[in-house]
């Protein structure tokens, strides 16, 4: 089938489902909002959209729209109401989790009951929804993200060898992930352990980068205030990376059976967790949790929803 996709941004997990899609035989074209288009990683996160540069992404999706498209899906709720504005053709949105529970999420929301199908990252996000939705989470690249030689990894990058080390996978200045909330926690545990401990924050590095930091640290901290389905998660249980993580999104679920790995209710739960994972020094058994959340599966899934919208 043949399908017109509208995306606020572009990102490495969006461009895997893309590349998938287009894999098992789907005509995909991608219409971004502008505004954010410099190559160049600090322009781009300097850019600030106006309601122009939305009137511009409307133009360009009633353009597109003209053309012989089976059906339109909408990333992210701020391009559901263009989808929308085209009456033509059945429209799929798949909400990311900040749309849904941000500033924003009363536009998801009221969009949601509106559209054909609409696709989330969690049961959770699906319970907040007034309407059916279909969970299909971004799946992960398992062969990208895959178990390495730690000592090689950690040459690669740069680190300490016997230093203990824990992943942050985000900017610092994100104030949902809650990078402050991090900090401490390694600042409990470095009074704790017999080693030195550090904290990286790890982000805007090459895709295929990411593995090797994931597969040189000793744990990810994932402190987020709220997600949906955070696919750096899925990734270090890919990489058989611990995970201590605050409960948000689907987290509970994906580490359901994880050693060593912790879900935590506060940041006292969370020291204590990061404290013993990095006692065992040990990797955990994450891959085989997410066998089933390979891109290729969710592919599929996301296959079975366009039929549905389209009536078959």
């Amino acid at each position: 089938m043949r399908v017109l996709h509208l995306v606020t941004h572009r990102s490495p997990f969006f461009d895997r489902r893309i590349e998938r899609l287009r894999e098992r035989g789907h005509a995909c074209d991608v219409v971004p909002v502008p505004g954010r288009d410099s190559d160049d990683r600090a322009e781009r996160k300097a850019a600030r959209r106006s309601v122009h540069h939305y009137l511009r992404f409307y133009g360009r999706v009633l353009s597109a729209a003209r053309d012989d498209y089976d059906l339109v899906h909408a990333h992210y709720g701020l391009t559901a109401p263009f989808a929308l504005a085209q009456p033509r053709r059945p429209v799929v949105l798949t909400l990311w989790g900040s749309d849904l529970m941000g500033e924003f999420g009363w536009v998801s929301e009221r969009c949601a009951r509106l559209v054909d199908e609409t696709v989330v990252m969690s049961d959770e996000m699906a319970t907040s929804l007034d309407g059916d939705a279909t969970v299909v989470p971004h799946g992960v690249d398992l062969d990208l993200f895959r178990p390495m030689d730690r000592a090689r990894a950690r040459r690669e990058v740069g680190w300490d060898p016997d230093a203990a080390h824990v992943l942050f996978p985000y900017t610092p200045d994100r104030a949902v992930k809650n990078y402050p909330l991090a900090e401490r926690v390694v600042d409990g545990v470095r009074s704790r352990l017999d080693r030195e401990v550090r904290l990286h924050a790890v982000y805007e590095v090459e895709q295929a980068a990411v593995p090797t930091y994931m597969n040189a640290a000793d744990a990810l901290l994932l402190t987020s205030r709220r997600e949906g389905s955070p696919n750096t998660v899925k990734e270090a249980l890919a990489c058989n990376l611990p995970v201590v993580a605050t409960d948000v999104g689907d987290v509970r679920d994906r580490l359901d059976g994880v050693t060593p790995s912790a879900v935590c209710a506060d940041e006292s739960a969370l020291t204590t967790a990061l404290r013993r994972v990095l006692d065992r020094e040990e990797r955990s058994n994450g891959r085989s949790a997410v066998r089933s959340l390979g891109v290729d599966q969710m592919a599929v899934r996301l296959e079975d929803v366009y039929r549905r919208a389209l009536g078959e």
